[in-house]
């Protein structure tokens, strides 16, 4: 029997990222490097940063063109030449406006600044959270209506507009955690800190991806030719994991103290409230039901290795976890 063709790779000379000094871009721009340095044969990639922040010294990086989402004219001529786009920046806050200009109206000239440019393959980066309140169990790709919650939610989903019109890859990850992480854990840490306790006997099952994972999910999108454009695909590890075990892991590692306590949902919002938190409870939900969307297919799409799964990779995030935070 003949082993199953594997897709073929059409390697572009200049790839235009986006977010690269985020978190999620920060690693997704090393694997690219790594990708360019390490991998046989693998043909020289020029990598073009665009966005706002300086690049930090010793950035594999290229190129750098300073431009910011929220002012179109700053990005004209950002795909010129390029092969490939990957559009991972965004922005994450309260102000439904300034969200818009960034999420909606800014992927909206990108993508068009790519089309005019003949730019041949678009990874645009989204979030599961444009389904909005749980529970959510094992859902395929709008299994569920998509009813976003918070500003950046909303503008992200109506920026997955556009960038399918152009073609896109439209990835859709839930909880990214691993260094760099300024969200998941540290939330997490609050949350326990706040209730004392684990709630609901931590049986929630949640889709998480570490970054290093979802990183080399996109490098191989980015660089290859499957699957097609213009799909929208959830972008989390395949395997699902529970609130108490992602508690139990980094109890064992350090990075937030054992919970020896288990009270109820109603309990531990009754404690959360009374705690002073900046936690709310949207995010107190998000960690206490169900958040679980069916990410299998696009890593066989892809032709790429999941790996071990983000508990799994706690061990190589531990260290950077144990130093931005600080334990109750």
């Amino acid at each position: 029997m003949t082993e199953p063709r594997r897709p073929q790779r059409a390697v572009p000379r200049k790839v235009v990222i986006t977010g690269a000094t985020g978190f999620i871009g920060t690693a997704v721009l090393s694997e690219l490097a790594r990708i360019r340095g390490e991998e046989p044969g693998s043909p020289a990639l020029r990598l073009r940063v665009v966005g706002r922040r300086d690049l930090p010294e010793g950035s594999p990086a290229d190129e750098w063109v300073r431009a910011d989402l929220s002012d179109p004219g700053s990005l004209r001529d950002s795909c010129a030449g390029a092969d490939v786009l990957v559009h991972l920046a965004s922005l994450i806050g309260s102000d439904e406006r300034q969200c818009a200009a960034v999420n909606t109206e800014g992927t909206t000239v990108l993508m068009d600044q790519a089309r005019r440019a003949g730019v041949g393959r678009i990874v645009h980066l989204s979030t599961s959270a444009v389904y909005g309140a749980g529970p959510h169990r094992d859902i395929a790709v709008d299994g569920v209506a998509p009813a976003p919650v918070s500003p950046a939610s909303r503008t992200r989903l109506a920026g997955e507009g556009p960038a399918l019109a152009a073609g896109a890859v439209v990835l859709r990850p839930g909880l990214v955690t691993g260094p760099g992480d300024r969200w998941v854990v540290p939330g997490l840490a609050q949350l326990l800190e706040a209730t004392g306790a684990l709630w609901g006997g931590g049986r929630a099952l949640l889709s998480l991806v570490a970054v290093g994972d979802l990183a080399r999910l996109i490098a191989r999108l980015a660089l290859g030719d499957a699957p097609p454009g213009g799909t929208v695909w959830h972008a989390s590890h395949p395997e699902p994991v529970r609130t108490g075990a992602l508690v139990r892991a980094l109890a064992g590692r350090g990075i937030v103290p054992p919970v020896e306590r288990e009270l109820s949902e109603a309990e531990c919002l009754e404690r959360l409230a009374a705690s002073g938190s900046r936690m709310s409870r949207r995010q107190f939900w998000l960690l206490a039901e169900d958040h679980w969307y069916d990410s299998r297919e696009i890593w066989e799409a892809a032709d790429c290795a999941p790996g071990p799964g983000p508990l799994a990779r706690l061990d190589e995030a531990a260290a950077w976890y144990r130093q931005h935070m600080t334990l109750a």
